[in-house]
């Protein structure tokens, strides 16, 4: 899932219709005030109308989303898409004016419409210019499309007819670009022989698509896992007419319908917006922390002056990516890097290694750690510099914890594990922490992974709060 159909070109769109809405308004504002020739009587400024109506840009978001103005559905059908243009134009100015009429009262300032036309002409040159905008976005995809740029490199896989079908039909324009074929020879047309593979692996390891298209009714299961142990989308094309009817994701690439199965609905906008939301509450968070951060810098080099007190821990965060994860250093420098049983025995103590696992990677008074840096891992203080990590892009706020490499050597849903991005606290952290198992833990991160909704991470952040005020796993 390294590359989602058609965000970046939803991102361009909605970067395009802000900018088309602000300039549409100002543009009604500018019309009626210097072309329109019968008289006005009021003293408003432009400035100041373009800024509040920058101001008002998500309630125009908002409605634009909700008019389906974003899906493929909607973008596929140009009458539809129009149709909806106008219809959101209307609402959106309607929302504005009634908005306006209340803020105008409440805080006894100018109107944003001081004349009637100035709203009308606001929803026919946003209709207007919201059509031409959205146009040049979509022909300059077309052309970067036509020459081969930001299309899904796709892997078909299946024993259908659909199989030929596609392999003949896909073009540019489709966004996808078909890298391979696994399928018997009876479905593959005579140019795309030379494409084919026998193993699906061996297909998805020389290839790294980013989405398979599976049309055959066999190893459904298995041909899913494959994509999701190698971050692919996966997309159905079913043969029944039932299972097309009934369902409410289909679209047709050459004439054939696919399914888009998510293995998490993190993903597309959902992920964009989650981004935003680390940036700024991740800023926040680093101001806040920064005096406890420079306080505990400090007592760190006093107590160990020639130590590191950063510790950087090789971890894994989504599509299997390692990165150093941030950490004050909680563990005696010579142990630092060290698995518990290579810590164990080079202590001269290795019968603490299973004493450690029996009791769920935990043992009281652990000789690895320093006095200062045990009470950093029960106030949970050790954890504040991964909030460059989140600054940085490596790891969420929220999602599954940060593993070593090695923690998920023999995990058999490792691909499903990494399909977002690690966090610095999610649902295992506060659901006991050190107190459940490992199987527990990546049972609740799974959960998170399959189940996340902009809700559940707010339940998550709450009861992080709660938990570190508490300690309540901490040890």
């Amino acid at each position: 899932m390294r590359k989602e159909p058609g965000f970046a070109y939803r991102i361009f769109l909605i970067l395009g219709d802000a900018l088309a809405i602000v300039f549409s308004f100002g543009f009604a504002y500018y019309f009626r005030t210097h072309i329109d020739s019968r008289p006005y009587y009021f003293t408003s400024e432009i400035r100041d109308f373009i800024v509040s109506n920058i101001i008002l840009l998500p309630i125009w978001l908002v409605i634009l989303t909700s008019l389906g103005l974003y899906s493929r559905r909607v973008l596929a059908r140009r009458g539809l898409e129009y149709w909806r243009l106008f219809l959101a134009s209307i609402l959106g100015v309607m929302t504005i004016i009634t908005y306006d009429f209340f803020a105008t009262a409440y805080f006894a300032r100018g109107s944003l419409f001081p004349v009637r036309t100035i709203a009308l002409y606001a929803i026919i040159f946003n209709f207007i210019v919201l059509v031409i905008t959205r146009s040049i976005i979509r022909s300059v995809r077309q052309f970067l499309l036509r020459r081969n740029m930001g299309l899904i490199r796709t892997l078909i896989v299946g024993d259908s007819d659909n199989t030929e079908q596609l392999l003949r039909g896909i073009t540019p324009e489709s966004g996808f670009k078909v890298v391979g074929v696994v399928a018997n020879e009876k479905y593959i047309p005579e140019e795309w022989r030379k494409r084919k593979y026998d193993d699906l692996n061996t297909a998805l390891s020389r290839l790294r698509p980013h989405a398979i298209i599976h049309t055959g009714s066999k190893n459904i299961e298995a041909v899913n896992k494959a994509a999701i142990d190698h971050h692919a989308l996966y997309y159905y094309s079913p043969a029944e007419d039932s299972i097309i009817v009934q369902s409410g994701r289909v679209e047709f690439v050459a004439a054939v319908p696919i399914i888009l199965i998510r293995t998490t609905p993190l993903s597309g906008g959902a992920r964009f917006y989650k981004r935003i939301l680390d940036i700024i509450l991740g800023l926040i968070l680093t101001l806040l922390a920064a005096i406890p951060m420079l306080i505990i810098y400090i007592v760190q080099k006093i107590i160990e002056p020639k130590s590191p007190a950063i510790y950087k821990d090789i971890r894994l965060t989504r599509f299997n990516r390692e990165f150093p994860l941030l950490k004050f250093r909680s563990m005696k420098q010579e142990y630092c890097g060290l698995t518990p049983e290579e810590a164990f025995e080079k202590m001269g103590r290795p019968e603490l290694s299973e004493k450690y696992r029996k009791q769920g990677d935990y043992i009281k008074d652990d000789p690895r750690y320093t006095k200062f840096g045990a009470w950093l891992r029960k106030s949970s203080l050790d954890e504040i510099p991964q909030f460059l990590n989140v600054l940085k892009g490596d790891i969420s706020l929220i999602g599954p914890r940060a593993l070593q490499p090695g923690e998920l050597k023999n995990y058999g849903d490792r691909g499903l594990l990494l399909s977002v991005k690690s966090g610095l606290t999610g649902l295992a952290q506060v659901s006991g922490r050190r107190n459940i198992s490992f199987n527990e833990r990546r049972a609740l991160d799974i959960y998170y992974v399959q189940n996340w909704t902009p809700a559940l991470d707010v339940q998550i952040f709450f009861r992080t709060i709660a938990s570190v005020l508490h300690h309540d796993g901490a040890k």
